[in-house]
């Protein structure tokens, strides 16, 4: 046969490609997705709404949003029997891109009702005609980096984690900074965009390192891989490990990657620095989470010591920052909110931190969880009840919530149980068993003098929790007028009032994640 003949030949030799193409081409599942999706076409329906919408009917973008945001909060229900995930590597491989399992759910939860109250905190500041917020753009923002938030606990690859990281943040810059004409508000969205970038930086490079060394990007596949590095490649497995953690380490507002957080908070609308101190803090430690536990678990010489040192700076540096807080100071009440909201994110990071020294680490992980729940509806009252006297009270000090009582006794009185339930103090139980759960787990994992450190934090703690306390039932200086609320702030004060004082009756509502598995 000659030469040509063989060549014309060969071809036909070949397998056909399409049954190649035929196991490429996966199906979408779109129930897993609903939730994230749900709330990015809300988002972008109130931005296409915008645009036709006259200037008076513009709170209907509002009240379109925060049904948006309902309807991603029942979606997750439909998936509480069982595990799903989308996806997928064929080829035999089990790793998976998308992963709907009870930590994602739970997370979930966290990040769509947080954005919720946001949102309902939010309804109320967009009609005060002074605020200079557009209504389209905004709600456009909120709900896009809710979408993130929500996308961001089911990522099982370092790739679609860094998107839903960026997706969650990126317009939370813009949200920051959204007032039009207000200096402080420009500047405190610089320093946050600054620092971000920075971290998302150092971050980004360290995944790199990752995937030089294991060749991929699935953390189930980097979990077995990296633990096969070879000998020559272990210092840059090792450098990609800490710098991976920098950026969640940012999100979390760990120290000293800490310093956005006052200014941020205090130049912010107050929605969303409510919406930062919770869904931030939830994309950060579930970024860590999956970052140490599900991917390099093998490697937990590297990240842990390096986790409980932070732990340890981050509550001493965040109490510290609180007892420095003058109650006669314009926002002092944000400011003594945001270092609050450092101190508890050095709680969030010990259970992580006691994983690695752990013999069961999903235990650990679950005190988290159950702890960032506690903090996330406790918290969210707080500042609603901070955006009620800031409408009578525009510099929003911690002195002018003296006499509350005698104006607001409802308002007082809540105000009082979510800051007992940040201090861990009765009738706050639900705040007590979190602390307590958080102790167990150093205790249990042998870092006792992170126990110990924390046992110190939490008495420092008490003194600004309870000299704010004090100041609602103090006699007023003038004549007592009550707060009005609007609508929306009442309702997202009796919804977190109603989870809180709930969980505090029945504290094992999520105490019971401490002792399960969420992967």
């Amino acid at each position: 046969m000659s030469p040509l003949a063989l060549s014309t030949a060969q071809p036909l030799a070949q397998p056909p490609l399409q049954p190649l193409a035929q196991n490429l081409v996966q199906s979408v599942d779109w129930l897993a997705l609903a939730p994230p999706t749900a709330a990015a076409l809300f988002g972008l329906a109130a931005l296409v709404g915008d645009l036709f919408l006259k200037d008076a009917r513009k709170p209907l973008l509002g009240r379109l949003s925060v049904a948006g945001l309902a309807v991603s909060l029942l979606l997750l229900l439909p998936l509480l029997d069982g595990d799903r995930s989308t996806f997928c590597l064929t080829g035999g491989s089990h790793a998976c891109s998308y992963v709907a399992d009870p930590f994602t759910l739970v997370i979930q939860f966290l990040v769509l009702g947080g954005a919720l109250v946001a949102a309902l905190l939010s309804v109320t500041t967009l009609k005060d005609a002074d605020r200079g917020l557009p209504e389209g753009e905004f709600w456009f923002l909120l709900l896009s980096s809710a979408a993130g938030a929500a996308l961001l606990p089911a990522s099982r690859d370092l790739a679609t984690l860094v998107v839903a990281l960026e997706v969650a943040s990126l317009p939370a810059f813009a949200l920051v900074g959204l007032r039009h004409g207000d200096r402080r508000s420009s500047e405190a969205a610089l320093k946050f965009f600054l620092s971000s970038v920075t971290a998302t930086a150092v971050s980004l490079l360290g995944i790199s390192f990752l995937y030089a060394t294991t060749g991929t990007l699935h953390l189930t596949e980097i979990a077995d891989r990296v633990q096969h590095v070879d000998g020559q490649f272990t210092t840059l497995a090792h450098a990609g490990v800490a710098l991976t953690l920098v950026g969640f380490a940012f999100k979390t507002a760990a120290v000293p990657f800490h310093l956005w957080v006052p200014d941020t908070y205090v130049g912010a609308p107050l929605p969303i620095a409510a919406y930062l101190s919770v869904v931030g803090k939830a994309v950060g430690f579930s970024g860590l989470v999956l970052v140490t536990v599900v991917a390099l678990p093998s490697y937990a010489d590297v990240w842990g010591p390096a986790l409980a040192a932070l732990a340890a700076l981050t509550m001493t540096v965040g109490n510290a920052g609180a007892l420095r807080q003058r109650t006669t100071r314009a926002h002092s009440a944000v400011r003594l909110l945001a270092w609050s909201s450092v101190g508890q994110a050095g709680y969030l990071l010990v259970p992580i931190a006691a994983a690695a020294y752990s013999d069961d680490a999903e235990r650990s992980i679950g005190s988290t969880v159950a702890y960032a729940l506690m903090y996330a509806a406790v918290n969210l009252g707080a500042f609603t009840v901070a955006a009620l006297v800031g409408r009578t009270k525009s510099l929003n000090r911690v002195s002018d919530y003296r006499g509350l009582y005698a104006r607001n006794p409802v308002t007082a009185l809540l105000l009082a149980f979510f800051l007992l339930c940040l201090a861990g103090l009765p009738p706050g139980i639900i705040g007590l068993f979190a602390k307590v759960t958080v102790f167990a787990a150093a205790v249990d994992a042998g870092l006792g003098w992170l126990a110990v450190l924390m046992a110190v934090n939490v008495v420092i703690a008490l003194y600004y929790y309870l000299r704010w306390t004090a100041l609602l039932f103090r006699a007023p200086e003038g004549e007592p007028r009550a707060h009005r609320a609007p609508a929306p702030l009442t309702a997202a004060l009796a919804l977190t009032a109603v989870l809180a004082v709930a969980l505090s009756g029945a504290p094992q509502l999520i105490l019971r994640f401490a002792g399960t598995g969420l992967f």
